[in-house]
């Protein structure tokens, strides 16, 4: 038997080990993700310190080694799905290249695809987003979040504005951004709740049709503007 618990401590050392290792940002993120997956499971109120400890694997000394109590980590996983949900859309104009069209194009379309569009994201941010009337923290995050990505999309709209000859103020495409936006977050809803009711008419073309509707008639479809072009107009 003596022979034998070296053999069982060398199969739980590695696990110790790598995670002692693991830098401090690894460390922080797998703890936000040990948060959510708690929450998702459990319910915002209904996951503990404890719970999340042990999805994670660690003590709750661990856990206050990089946060303060419950509210800072629910705080930083809220943090995370907002990041989240946005990436996916920010890595999609880093693949659009230069042209305005595309770049408008494409960031529309990876707001209502996965993964954004995901009924396990969607009832997280559901969950998190009852807190925004209510505590500051949350509201801050919510804020900071809202106006990046509508900065972001008033530019790819003045961009494209001015590319297609229809220059517009920055008042104006900053309306439109609004009105985008708030499209987007309609369909994204539909699109995480019942995405097999649009199998046949896809969100993204609904969007795309939409948007081109509230910016004059102006295509926001490769083919469309080269067709328009061959037909002299």
């Amino acid at each position: 038997m003596a022979e034998k618990k070296p053999t069982h401590q060398a199969q739980e050392m590695p696990v110790r080990r790598s995670f002692h290792r693991a830098g401090e940002a690894e460390r922080r993120k797998a703890l936000i993700r040990a948060t959510l997956d708690c929450i998702s499971e459990y319910g915002l109120e209904g996951a503990t310190v404890r719970q999340i400890a042990a999805r994670a694997g660690v003590t709750g000394g661990l856990i206050r080694h990089y946060f303060s109590g419950k509210d800072q980590m629910l705080e930083a996983a809220y943090r995370e799905i907002m990041d989240t949900m946005s990436s996916a859309a920010f890595h999609a104009l880093e693949q659009a290249g230069d042209d305005p069209r595309a770049r408008l194009h494409d960031f529309i379309v990876a707001n209502l695809t996965p993964p954004v569009t995901d009924p396990r994201t969607m009832s997280l941010w559901a969950a998190f987003i009852s807190h925004v009337r209510v505590d500051p923290g949350f509201a801050k995050i919510q804020r900071e979040n809202y106006l990046a990505y509508l900065a972001v999309l008033q530019q790819l709209v003045e961009r494209f504005l001015a590319d297609a000859g229809r220059p517009a103020p920055a008042d104006t495409c900053r309306k439109l951004a609004i009105a985008i936006n708030g499209m987007i977050d309609g369909l994204w809803l539909e699109g995480s709740l019942a995405e097999d009711l649009f199998e046949d008419d896809p969100l993204p073309g609904i969007a795309l049709a939409a948007v081109e509707l509230l910016l004059g008639g102006l295509s926001l479809s490769e083919s469309r503007g080269t067709d328009s072009e061959a037909s002299g107009h």
